[in-house]
C-alpha cells in the first residue's frame, strides 16, 4: 500500500511536469537563442570519423545520416529496467536526463548500469525546480547538485543539462556556461505525462520527429496513475517506425558530432 506521503510526492512532481507540454511553445518566453545540431556540426573541424562518437554499430557521422537522439527526463525508476531491455533489442543508445535527489541518489545501481550499456547520462537538475523561477544561487545550487550526484556514481561529469519544463532564460544559460553545461531542449514531445494511452504517446512523437530531433519521454514512475504508466510501452513502436523510415538513433552528443556541447549554448 502507498503512503500519504509517497502519493503526495507523485502528484507535485506530475504537477511540476505536466506544464511541459506547452514548454516548446514556451520556451522562448523567458528569452533565448537556439542552436540546431546541424548548426554545431557544420562548424566543427573536418577531422573524420576519429572525430565522431561511436555508437552501438561503429562511428556515426550524423552529417550524412539520417539521425534522431532518444531523451529520457527524471529517472531513473523502477521501470528504467524494461527501458533498458528495449534498448537493447534495438541497438538503440539514448541519452538520460537524470533527477539527482529522489532517483539518482536512490537508485545508483540503474545508473550505473544505464552507463554500462553505453548510454549518455546528464542532469534535469536534482530536485525539478523551475530555474526560472527561483535566485541565481538556487540555480546554481540545482544545477551542480543534480551533476555531481551523477558523477558521484559514474565518475562521469555531465555536461549537458535538460532545464525542467523547457524554461531557460538569459540568466539561466549564464550560469550554465560558467559550470560548464550546455542546455538541451527538444522537438519532439510524446507528453506520456498527460496520459497512460501508448498508442497516442507514439503517434505524437512519429508525427513531430524530423531528422536532427530530439525525442522527449520519461523515465518515470506516477503513484497516482494520471501519466508515464503508458511510457514503456510507446518505445519499442517509436524505435521501430523511425528505424523502418530510415532513422538511425543516436545520443545528444553524437548528433553534434564531430562538434561538442559548447557551455553556454542552447541546443534544440
Amino acid at each position: 500500500m502507498r503512503s500519504t506521503t509517497t502519493v503526495r510526492a507523485g502528484r507535485t512532481l506530475t504537477a511540476l511536469l505536466a506544464a511541459a507540454a506547452l514548454a516548446f511553445t514556451l520556451a522562448g518566453c523567458d528569452g533565448y537563442d537556439a542552436t540546431s545540431p546541424a548548426a554545431a556540426r557544420k562548424d566543427a573541424p573536418a577531422s573524420g570519423a576519429a572525430a565522431l562518437a561511436s555508437g552501438p554499430n561503429g562511428p556515426v557521422d550524423c552529417r550524412r545520416v539520417k539521425c534522431v537522439a532518444l531523451t529520457f527526463d527524471a529517472g531513473p525508476s523502477v521501470r528504467t529496467p524494461q527501458i533498458l531491455a528495449i534498448l537493447s533489442k534495438y541497438h538503440v543508445h539514448a541519452t538520460f536526463f537524470t533527477l539527482g535527489k529522489n532517483h539518482v541518489r536512490v537508485h545508483p545501481e540503474m545508473v550505473r548500469e544505464m552507463a554500462a550499456q553505453g548510454h549518455e547520462i546528464e542532469t534535469l537538475t536534482w530536485s525539478h525546480q523551475i530555474l526560472t523561477k527561483i535566485s541565481d544561487d538556487e540555480v546554481r545550487k540545482e544545477i551542480t547538485e543534480g551533476r555531481d550526484a551523477v558523477e558521484k556514481v559514474t565518475g562521469k561529469r555531465p555536461t549537458l543539462l535538460r532545464p525542467p519544463q523547457g524554461r531557460t532564460s538569459a540568466s539561466v544559460t549564464r550560469i550554465a556556461k560558467e559550470l560548464g553545461m550546455a542546455e538541451v531542449e527538444w522537438s519532439a514531445n510524446g507528453a506520456d505525462y498527460r496520459t497512460t494511452d501508448s498508442k497516442l504517446i507514439a503517434e505524437r512523437i512519429l508525427q513531430q520527429t524530423k531528422p536532427d530531433g530530439i525525442i522527449l519521454l520519461h523515465d518515470l514512475v506516477d503513484p497516482t496513475g494520471v501519466g508515464y504508466n503508458g511510457t514503456v510501452a510507446s518505445v519499442a513502436p517509436i524505435i521501430s517506425a523511425l528505424q523502418g523510415r530510415g532513422y538511425t538513433f543516436v545520443t545528444v552528443s553524437q548528433l553534434l558530432a564531430p562538434g561538442v556541447p559548447v557551455p553556454g549554448k542552447v541546443y534544440k
